[in-house]
């Protein structure tokens, strides 16, 4: 039922866009009346009468290059910044503008919620959830509580309150040295944290998706005290989704390790190095 069984901690849990940067460019155009020289050496001068037709010339040049510019910049995107138009009027001009159909509509209690009924919106959905079924907040019974009522389905709702709440019990919130309330002892931070590298869908229709969710984890307790410091571990939940007239929503998740990559050769930073990272950087919302 947990998110963490393979992680060696009991029932503990445990896709960006880039964006292309580019510059306009810029043309010297060389006009007749200016002070260059020729192949002999002599400079060439422009009558007096032409310097007002060479001045309006000049401008209306400008005033073209600026109004193509504007152009190109594809006049602004619509709400979601998808679409590509600009107003109504037509595509944007921006080959790097993004695709696809939002992933979210809105959120409740923190967790994205209103996804497309269509894959994406399955495997967004499916990510997400992952994240929330794989925080700390589920080892708090309030929170948990409020998490497994946003993500499941109706039908399932009863089922995964019973089987999470059996997973984080006192015992086991005891043997990994977090107090009987979920929190952390004094002078340590607790580290839960699920990251998506990306989706899998192994089947789907209007109705119910499979989706498997590759992640990296992060568990452990931060301070000089802790016997149980933060690690790393790869491992892949498969979410169960159904559509239940307005949302993907959870039906069952199970949990297996890996796929899992070699380690790298960087410096492990200390225990408040972690602990300020945790704190001090947030999550995101993922889609496909």
């Amino acid at each position: 039922m947990s998110l963490g069984d393979d992680h060696g901690y009991g029932g503990a849990p445990g896709g960006r866009t880039s964006e292309d940067f580019g510059g306009s460019g810029q043309t010297r155009t060389r006009l007749p009346g200016t002070t260059d020289t020729d192949v002999y050496g002599g400079a060439r001068r422009a009558g007096r009468g032409s310097s007002r037709s060479l001045i309006t010339v000049v401008g209306v040049v400008v005033l073209l290059i600026a109004a193509i510019a504007f152009a190109n910049q594809g006049g602004g995107s619509g709400d979601d910044g998808a679409s590509g138009e600009a107003g109504g009027k037509g595509p944007s001009a921006q080959p790097t503008a993004p695709t696809g159909v939002r992933p979210v509509k809105g959120d409740a209690g923190g967790i994205p919620t209103g996804y497309a009924r269509d894959e994406q919106g399955a495997q967004s959905a499916a990510a997400n959830y992952a994240v929330a079924l794989g925080s700390d907040g589920m080892f708090d019974k309030v929170r948990r509580r409020t998490i497994v009522e946003t993500v499941a389905d109706a039908d399932a709702l009863e089922r995964l309150k019973s089987g999470f709440d059996a997973d984080y019990s006192d015992a086991f919130l005891a043997q990994i040295g977090l107090n009987a309330d979920g929190s952390a002892p004094a002078g340590s931070t607790f580290v839960n944290r699920t990251v998506p590298a990306g989706t899998k869908v192994q089947s789907y229709s209007a109705e119910a998706a499979d989706v498997d969710v590759w992640c990296m984890g992060l568990f452990g307790l931060t301070g000089e005290k802790s016997t149980k410091p933060v690690t790393s571990g790869w491992f892949t939940v498969s979410v169960k989704l159904k559509w239940n007239g307005s949302d993907w929503k959870v039906v069952e998740t199970s949990q297996k390790t890996g796929p899992t990559p070699v380690t790298g050769d960087n410096p492990v930073s200390g225990s408040e190095e972690i602990a300020g990272a945790v704190n001090e950087f947030g999550g995101f919302t993922y889609a496909r």
